[in-house]
């Protein structure tokens, strides 16, 4: 006997199968584009901190370095890379993908001409093994909040509060030098910076979900290499700073 109103549970419809299948193609092609997205934001940073690296070490070995470094010029120098910083923070709607890329390149040549500093300071070899050393951490630190299932949004609020903590006593230990306290900010700024790392890495993956197919991608992926670019270039000063060989 047929019944007319039977759902018919059994059946395997080809309406089903293609409704899986459209699903597994669709998380295949957004695991796809978070690879290629996430590739770009690496590359980015990577490229950006060799070219500062670069021009940190032709300006120190030129000798305009020590040079600019006693006159007033060095407060330019110092403070370009937080001007870049700033403006494309505040016009990356407005800016076209080719400015903010341009944008991006000059802050890193800014932080090379700052950074020339620390080869009048520190020896070579050492600059060269706290990089390494801050290299491997931050691979380490970034795959961890690549990996993780858990949410590190409420260590992230705890570490942007202890930034700014970090800036105050960065700015007390300029105008009232306290033994020891140099010493302490450097270790809270290694913790600091090495916990950001995986924060903003996590932070940068669920970002995409939001912005894919959309002409925004690009734009946060140079937005998103700025800012692991600011967690490794903090990270390994910090380190430096109590582990390099001062001349």
């Amino acid at each position: 006997m047929a019944i007319w109103n039977d759902p018919q549970p059994t059946q395997t419809g080809f309406g089903a199968s293609s409704g899986m299948n459209a699903g597994f193609v669709q998380g295949a092609a957004l695991d796809a584009g978070l690879r290629k997205y996430m590739l770009s934001i690496y590359n980015y940073m990577t490229s950006g901190i060799l070219l500062s690296g670069v021009v940190a070490l032709l300006f120190a070995q030129s000798g305009m370095a020590e040079q600019v470094f006693h006159t007033p010029l060095r407060w330019l120098i110092a403070l370009a890379p937080l001007g870049f910083v700033f403006a494309m923070s505040a016009g990356m709607g407005r800016m076209a993908t080719s400015t903010l890329q341009a944008c991006f390149w000059g802050f890193s040549v800014a932080m090379g001409l700052s950074m020339s500093a620390i080869f009048l300071v520190y020896t070579g070899p050492s600059i060269a093994a706290t990089f390494f050393a801050t290299a491997g951490a931050f691979a380490g630190l970034s795959l961890v909040g690549y990996t993780t299932k858990r949410s590190l949004s409420a260590m992230g609020s705890f570490l942007i509060m202890g930034l700014f903590g970090l800036i105050i006593a960065s700015l007390v230990a300029m105008f009232f030098p306290i033994p020891g306290l140099g010493f302490a900010i450097s270790v809270l700024g290694v913790l600091i910076f090495a916990g950001l790392t995986a924060y903003d890495t996590q932070r940068l993956k669920q970002t995409y979900v939001q912005v894919a197919g959309t002409p925004f991608v690009e734009k946060v992926a140079i937005m998103g290499a700025l800012s692991l670019y600011l967690d490794f270039i903090n990270m390994f000063q910090f380190l430096l700073s109590f582990m390099g060989d001062r001349r």
